[in-house]
Parts: structure tokens; sequence; C-alpha cells
């Protein structure tokens, strides 16, 4: 049987984020409310805290694994999903690069921030869909195309862009490409405002004839690593990880609650006899119980991928399940505590709409349904389309 239980080392990696999570809430509502402003890089308070990496290292736990990873996604959202402590020094670019690259692309691109753009106005959920066309040019590749939801646009120092080479060839024709911010026929257009998550920025990039070298095309040109399929690997990493996220934001809106009814005189008894229990009780027992479940899948899709096991459909369940289980926990809190779930005075209101990208982020839903249903029964993508 898989334990995945923390140990005494990583409980105390998590106390710290807890810690580092209540401040960085101090600025959540402040960010959530002028979309305008870019969170600093860093808060006021950094220095009181030497950040994650060093209470890891610190513990022997540097790299952690991908359970204590998922852990940890989970714990820095508690606080706030986008104002943190000190910013990320890493993207979803940055994970297709580790999935896919060369080992000189790492070393030449590894210390950028690196977006990921692979959405465009007429392709949602479904990459193989694309239109934006990277053409060969002697030396030299040329891009051309428009794409919107990219996360972390402004900020990011590249992006990874999705583009095909060869349209007739559908998804076997996607390839990906690095190409540093600054690179003529780049440009960033759009910063989004969105319903959630405001404080990340989200923005639309347009390529007008972009000249990138030969050596951009992410992974090698003759391997499939540079295809759809190596690319395609980068979302088994990243899907448990937005479903942790979505999960850490969920834990917040359920310690709140928990903290008002008790405030409130209102017990919650753990064990037997739960019918005897008032119904406030009895929901946010099974709003506990939906968050242990989903977060489960979540660690059982890192535990595969740290044994270096495949995890494509586990990635896809986490998904999938997390999505669902983010909007019921957030949504029955609001209905446990009614006018104080609605308030601008606390988050919750805002942790009700920010893990609605849990559910967006990564492919959809729905996606992911498709993904798990190709896999367990063998339809084609035909069949399901």
């Amino acid at each position: 049987m898989i334990d995945f239980e923390p140990t005494e080392e990583e409980r105390e990696v998590l106390e710290y984020l807890r810690r580092e999570g209540e401040v960085a809430r101090r600025y959540a509502r402040h960010y959530d409310e002028n979309e305008h402003e870019t969170a600093p890089d860093e808060l006021p308070e950094a220095a009181d805290f030497p950040g994650v990496g060093k209470v890891l290292a610190a513990k022997g736990l540097a790299p952690p694994a991908p359970t204590l990873l998922m852990l940890i996604t989970a714990g820095v959202t508690w606080g706030d999903y986008a104002v943190r402590i000190r910013r990320r020094d890493e993207a979803l670019g940055n994970t297709a690069l580790q999935a896919a690259g060369t080992p000189e692309q790492k070393e030449k691109w590894g210390h950028l921030l690196l977006a990921m753009a692979v959405t465009e106005p007429g392709c949602g959920s479904d990459p193989s869909m694309i239109t934006s066309r990277a053409v060969a040019d002697g030396d030299e590749w040329v891009l051309n195309g428009e794409k919107i939801f990219v996360t972390t646009g402004l900020r990011a120092a590249g992006v990874v862009v999705w583009a095909t080479v060869d349209p007739a060839a559908g998804r076997a024709g996607i390839k990906s490409f690095l190409i540093e911010k600054g690179t003529p026929g780049l440009l960033v257009t759009h910063k989004e405002k969105k319903l959630g998550i405001r404080a990340d920025d989200t923005t639309s990039i347009v390529l007008q004839d972009c000249r990138i070298p030969r050596g951009n095309l992410l992974g090698l040109e003759a391997s499939p690593t540079g295809g759809f399929r190596g690319v395609l690997k980068t979302f088994n990493l990243s899907r448990p990880g937005v479903a942790a996220a979505g999960l850490g934001m969920a834990a917040a809106a359920l310690d709140f609650t928990r903290e008002k009814l008790r405030e409130a005189g209102v017990e919650v008894v753990y064990g037997p006899a739960l019918g005897g229990q008032p119904a406030v009780v009895e929901k946010l027992l099974h709003l506990e119980a939906t968050w242990e479940a989903a977060m489960l899948t979540v660690l059982r899709a890192a535990w595969l991928a740290g044994q270096r096991q495949p995890n494509n459909l586990e990635a896809s369940i986490s998904k999938a399940k997390a999505g669902t289980a983010v909007r019921q926990i957030t949504q029955g809190c609001i209905e446990i505590l009614g006018p104080l779930g609605v308030s601008r005075e606390h988050l919750l209101e805002k942790w009700f709409r920010d893990v609605r990208i849990t559910d967006i982020y990564e492919g959809t839903g729905q996606i992911q349904q498709l993904i798990i249903a190709r896999t367990l029964f063998g339809y084609t993508r035909k069949e399901l389309s």
C-alpha cells in the first residue's frame, strides 16, 4: 500500500507555507480589486521568510519528491493563487522545456521564466486544431499566428509557442518553439480582465513574420520529443499540479468555514453517528471527504511520475476530479455561511471565483473525460468527436 502521509519534516515545510500564506492574504484583496496593478516579485515581508526552496534544502528534501511537490503547490495557493511572498521563477513553459528540451536548450533557456502559448481564437481545448504556422526558411523558422490566454505572458522572459509545420498532417505537424521576448515579430497585444486569479497576468500574443533560429525548435528536429506527443508530456506533469493548486484554495475555504462555525458555537465531531449532527456539519464533512478523494487522485498521479511510470490516465483523472471538486467545495462553503460567504470583507467569494480556472487550465474537464474514455475503453478520437 502507498502511504501518502507526510513525514514530520514535510509537515514542517507545509506549516512554513501556511505562515507565508497568511502574509500573502493581506495583499490578496488589493490585487484582486486593482487588476491594473502587477503584484511585486517580492512582498515587503519577504526578508522574514527564507523561501520554501531553502527550507526544503535545510531539511534534506530538495528537490522535493513529486508527491511533496503537489502538497507544496496546494500549500502555496492556500494563501493566494497569484500573490506570493516571492513570485515563482518557473511557469508552464519551463515545464515543457524540462519535459521535451535538449540538454543544450535546458542550459540556454532554463534560467528564464517561460510562458506557454497554445490556445488560439479558433482553437479552444483541442490543440490539434492549431493554425499558427511555422515555416522553415534556411537556418530560421518564420512564425505567424495569434495566441490568447497566455498565462504569465507579461512577466515571462520567453514563450514556448505551439505551431504547425504541416497543416495537412494534423496533430503530427504540431511543434513547439522557444521564442525570447524582444524578438522582432513577437507582440504582446492585450492583458485580459478575468473573473478570478486577477493578480496573475494573462495576455494575448501575435506573431508577425517572427524569425527565430532553427535550433529554437523544442527538442531535436528529427526526434518525437519535438512533436505533438513530446510536448503533450508537459500536461502529464502539470495537470496534477493545476489540480493541487485548486485544492489548496478549496482547503482555504474549508478552513475558513470550519473557523466560522466554531465561532458560532457549532461543533464539528468526527467519527460515528454523523447523522445526529447539525445539517451544516454533515454538509461540511461531505465537502471535506470530497477534498480528500480529489487530493488522493493528485498524489497518485504524482507518485507514478516519481516512479517514472506512465501517468497519462491518472493525470487526467486528477484534473477532472479536482476541477469538479473545488467548485462543489467552495460553493458548498458559501451555502453553509450564507451572507458571510459572499461578503467582500472575507476571501471566500474570491476563492470561489479563483478555483474556476482549475477546470479550464491544461484542458477542460470535458477534455479530460474524453482522454479517460479513450484510455479505459479504447475509443478512437473520431468516435468521441
